[in-house]
């Protein structure tokens, strides 16, 4: 074969296979963009799960929740450090936010606070203009109080 018999150029097979390139180009960063947006979905979630526990105030669950540890009634002692007693007088209704009765998260953002990769999630509680923190630790999903 010569130069000279070289098959005729076909247009319809080039536009589909450059469409086809165009296609996957846009899906492959449609959902990297995607994970970029939802990187903090679990922690956002935690925090949504513990701010509707109190809002439905179910303490217990939400405490739970706050270690991560739904059986935490069966091993009270691991928790000297931060008691149900404690807790029920930080988040309860007499707490700093006093009752929850709607919350939404305003957005997370990762940060190496507390020694470990972490998310810290704001949240609006009861539509005040102070903004709750809630800093979740990435490996076991536990719950603190962001201090800054």
């Amino acid at each position: 074969m010569t130069l000279l018999d070289a098959p005729i150029y076909d247009f319809a097979k080039a536009r589909r296979r450059k469409i086809t390139i165009a296609v996957v180009i846009v899906a492959v960063l449609a959902l990297a963009a995607l994970a970029w947006l939802y990187r903090n979905w679990p922690e956002e979630h935690a925090v949504d799960r513990f701010f509707t526990a109190l809002q439905n105030k179910d303490y217990e669950n939400a405490y739970g929740i706050y270690f991560n540890d739904p059986g935490w009634r069966q091993h009270q002692q691991k928790y000297p450090q931060y008691t149900y007693a404690d807790f029920y007088r930080d988040w309860g209704p007499g707490g700093e936010w006093g009752l929850v009765k709607s919350h939404s998260i305003y957005g997370s953002v990762n940060t190496k606070a507390f020694g470990g990769g972490g998310v810290v999630v704001e949240v609006i509680v009861n539509e005040r203009a102070e903004h709750a923190r809630m800093f979740v630790q990435r490996s076991d999903k536990t719950l603190t109080v962001y201090p800054y």
